[in-house]
């Protein structure tokens, strides 16, 4: 392999992430740990608030977390982001007693996944995890009936690979982060609930309707702390611009 080769795929691979895993340590300081408290509480409180049933299992809801959770990556970027949602998400199972089982382990892993999407501007992983989530799907015996269903894992991929304008626009980032979070949860749920064709049809148009929630709730949420966080820092002068990342088209001063 020739020298120019080696340093493109660094470039292009190690560079990025190594910046990525950088921007992680930025919430082990004393104002990420306190970022990380607040964002955990009102992340306990979300993870309680039910909003509608799963299909297919016992005891298993959407709650109010997926109208929030994935806005954690814009604010300390994409593994800072993923990490502080898995904290508050490994928090909630132990505080709320929930049963070590596949499914709610499992569950811990979509919100990641959206919490990265949100947060990154790379497209790589962004793009390759639907795909991956795609082919488990059809893969599986009654995946591969209701094929379809996995085009909704498209729109995070097509979010991203679009003008940097649009990719870079709140409501793709919503859009994405919330069907990328769907395409894994879709993808293990096919493989650990058994749902008929039948099931999966009738969810259609039960997954437009919540994921256009989500979306609204992410991108509502999103511009809300945005002017939030960016009124508290100002009021008391918390100089967190090395572990907070302010739109400042979203602040009351914009």
């Amino acid at each position: 392999m020739q020298p120019f080769e080696i340093q493109k795929i660094f470039k292009l691979i190690i560079n990025p992430a190594f910046r990525d895993f950088m921007d992680a340590q930025k919430i082990f300081s004393r104002k990420g740990i306190i970022f990380l408290l607040l964002f955990s509480v009102l992340s306990l409180i979300g993870m309680n608030i039910n909003f509608s049933k799963l299909v297919g299992a016992e005891n298993q809801f959407f709650t109010l977390f997926q109208f929030f959770g994935p806005i954690a990556g814009s604010f300390l970027g994409p593994i800072a982001g993923a990490l502080s949602v898995l904290i508050a998400e490994i928090t909630d199972f132990l505080f709320v007693g929930k049963e070590l089982s596949l499914i709610n382990i499992l569950r811990l892993t979509p919100m990641l996944f959206a919490a990265y999407y949100f947060g990154s501007k790379k497209k790589s992983l962004s793009v390759v995890v639907p795909l991956i989530a795609i082919a488990l799907f059809v893969l599986h015996p009654v995946g591969r009936q209701v094929w379809f269903f996995s085009l909704f894992w498209t729109i995070p991929i097509i979010a991203k690979i679009l003008p940097e304008k649009y990719s870079n626009s709140v409501v793709s980032k919503s859009l994405g982060a919330t069907f990328t979070a769907h395409s894994v949860g879709g993808a293990f749920w096919v493989w650990t609930v058994p749902m008929t064709t039948g099931q999966w049809i009738a969810l259609i148009p039960v997954v437009i309707y919540e994921r256009a929630l989500f979306a609204s709730g992410i991108a509502v949420s999103y511009i809300a702390f945005n002017a939030l966080l960016d009124k508290v820092v100002n009021k008391l002068k918390i100089d967190v611009a090395n572990i907070l990342k302010i739109d400042k088209k979203f602040t009351l001063k914009a």
